[in-house]
C-alpha cells in the first residue's frame, strides 16, 4: 500500500511521517502556521501553490472550512475525477 502511495505521489513514506510527526500539536488557527505547512507540503510534493491558491487555503483553514471528503476537496481544487 505505501508503495503504490509512493509510486503514485512520488513522496517517500519517510518524509510523509517526518512531516504527519512535526504537525502533531500544530496551531492550525495560527496565519503563520498553516501557511508554513502549505509550503512544507508543496515543497515535499515538488508542486509550486499559486498565491492565490495558497490564499484560499490559508481562509478555509483559519474559517474552519475544510471539506470532509475527497470529493469535496477535489471540487474545492476545481479537479475533476
Amino acid at each position: 500500500m505505501f508503495d503504490n502511495l509512493e509510486k503514485k505521489t512520488g513522496v517517500k513514506i519517510d518524509d510523509i511521517s517526518k512531516l504527519a510527526q512535526s504537525l502533531q500539536g500544530a496551531n492550525f488557527r495560527d496565519e503563520k502556521t498553516v501557511r508554513n505547512v502549505i509550503k512544507q507540503v508543496s515543497s515535499l510534493a515538488k508542486k509550486p501553490v499559486s498565491k492565490e491558491t495558497e490564499e484560499m487555503l490559508v481562509n478555509t483553514i483559519l474559517n474552519d472550512k475544510m471539506p470532509k471528503d475527497i470529493s469535496s476537496i477535489e471540487k474545492m481544487m476545481g479537479k475533476k475525477r
